[in-house]
């Protein structure tokens, strides 16, 4: 009896330094966040004011970013161009999405069903490749595209970041292995071709990984920074929001701009919560799937 006691004890004691250390994990987590929503909506210039929150409040940084109520020449004279360098965002992660997804669905499904010469090989390959850093192949893939004439373009982003994305298709397959073959070896019978039972049994019951994989797909270029910052140079009309707005606080204007920088940080990260939010519940099913591997 003592015994048990001193074990529940122990448990006891356990679980609250679990949540103690998680408690304070989630505040130094959520406490720049706090900030950065605080200074958006802060009157005083600069990025060092001593105040957290701001003595007086004003939604002009968030209209100012999204030139709301400015002449033609302001908008024209104004440093930020976030309301272009949102819709470039929006234009790349959704085609990027797209074409993403398929690539990863259809290489995923295709190395768990099918069975053919060097299979293994090129899935150690792929796993091997995804190792290394994106960076490292940065400046050979900027001398193709200037090759090509494509740097400084939105099509330069697109082409990078859906051309290696079928390499990451491991989560996915192992969703896939979890689905019986029974059920494709059925509709092969019933005379359906490979590509019928793909698109109208397998995906209908992949729904799970398909949002999983159109998530990770579309926050992969909404928040890229490395990449575009190498490839886009100084053509600001064509630059996402996460070069913009690190562009935006640079030394000569981090005094004048720096709230507006909290503001455009703060309505970035509005539509990815909100997609990541609704969509949580299937998210955490497509994790689930790569159990199996």
């Amino acid at each position: 009896m003592r015994k048990e006691r001193s074990m529940s004890e122990t448990r006891r004691m356990g679980d609250i330094l679990s949540y103690a250390t998680l408690g304070i994990m989630s505040i130094l987590w959520i406490f720049p966040i706090i900030v950065i929503i605080l200074h958006s909506f802060k009157v005083e210039n600069g990025a060092y004011y001593k105040n957290i929150i701001p003595t007086n409040w004003t939604i002009d940084n968030y209209t100012r970013l999204l030139r709301i109520g400015m002449s033609d020449l302001e908008k024209e004279q104004a440093y930020a161009q976030f309301d272009k360098w949102f819709l470039n965002t929006l234009f790349v992660a959704v085609i990027v999405c797209l074409i993403s997804t398929f690539f990863v669905l259809a290489v995923s499904y295709t190395m768990s069903r099918l069975r053919f010469k060097m299979r293994r090989t090129f899935m150690n390959v792929a796993l091997i490749l995804g190792m290394f850093p994106g960076f490292m192949s940065m400046i050979a893939t900027y001398m193709i595209l200037k090759a090509l004439g494509l740097e400084q373009t939105l099509t330069a982003l697109i082409l990078v970041y859906s051309g290696g994305t079928g390499l990451g298709f491991y989560v996915a397959k192992g969703f896939f292995d979890t689905i019986p073959k029974a059920i494709d070896e059925a509709a092969w019978i019933d005379g359906a071709t490979k590509f019928q039972v793909f698109t109208k049994i397998t995906m209908p019951l992949s729904k799970p990984i398909i949002v999983y994989t159109v998530l990770q797909s579309f926050s992969g270029p909404w928040m890229d920074f490395i990449f575009v910052n190498y490839v886009m140079g100084t053509k600001k009309e064509k630059y996402t929001v996460a070069l913009g707005l690190y562009r935006m606080i640079d030394t000569a204007h981090i005094g004048e701009y720096y709230n507006q920088f909290c503001a455009g940080a703060v309505l970035v990260s509005i539509p990815l919560a909100a997609l990541f939010v609704a969509m949580q519940k299937y998210y955490s099913e497509g994790l689930s799937g790569a159990v199996k591997g």
